[in-house]
């Protein structure tokens, strides 16, 4: 008996594939979702890795222009109020309400600094903002994916006992195929959980970096304003 319980074992095909192919509907929903979820969390993970990269090299490009010496005026007249790069957008917002804040007279009007720097601060969120789309997605994958693979687990597991009792059979070659497709779905749920975690925090810290040059330079920035209005 247990030599053809065995041998009907050896029989069945245990691939992926073929655990799929067996799984109930609502186990293979549960797969199709993770490996989804998987899939999306790696796009995501790809796109802000060359968006953080981009945002890094046009920073280092934009603080070698503006340390060099050029004029601030005619900085900003080259980059113009809406410029592509982000550390450019933030000098372009400072600088548009610099000149906003001139009368006709030459004389500044009263408050121009606070205004300036509120003008960049509100530059700054909108980048930041824009740098931590997708960042929230990440987290809801690493956080969910094991609960979700565990649901299929904890259905799929239940199905194979109601085949069990069915069959009144509890032989490897009942048992072995619906345990496996079970867990299955809890491996899925980890291998598309792990990387979202990995990536989110990666992310989240180059993210967190980036804002910071930008809160940087901005303070810098108003330091050297400041120093123009008060003389």
């Amino acid at each position: 008996m247990e030599t053809e319980a065995l041998a009907a074992a050896s029989e069945i095909d245990f691939s992926m594939l073929g655990l799929f192919a067996r799984a109930s509907f609502i186990v293979k929903l549960v797969m199709l979702l993770l490996i989804a979820a998987s899939v999306w969390s790696w796009a995501i993970a790809i796109r802000k890795v060359l968006t953080f990269r981009s945002a890094r090299s046009e920073a280092a490009e934009f603080d070698a222009v503006f340390w060099s010496g050029e004029p601030l005026d005619k900085l900003y007249r080259e980059l113009g109020p809406e410029p592509d790069g982000r550390a450019a957008g933030v000098f372009a917002a400072g600088m548009t309400e610099w000149q906003r804040s001139h009368r006709d007279d030459g004389r500044m009007i009263p408050g121009a600094q606070a205004r300036i720097e509120r003008s960049m601060d509100v530059a700054i969120s909108r980048e930041a903002e824009d740098l931590e789309k997708g960042l929230p997605i990440l987290a809801t994958i690493g956080s969910t994916a094991p609960f979700i693979g565990l649901f299929g687990t904890v259905w799929g597991i239940m199905t194979a006992f109601i085949d069990i009792a069915e069959q009144q059979n509890t032989n490897l070659a009942v048992v072995a195929p619906g345990i496996a497709e079970a867990l299955l779905a809890t491996g899925l749920g980890l291998l598309a959980a792990i990387p979202a975690v990995i990536f989110y925090n990666k992310l989240s810290a180059d993210q967190g970096r980036i804002v910071g040059s930008y809160e940087a330079f901005a303070d810098e920035f108003s330091t050297i304003l400041s120093r123009q209005l008060d003389g």
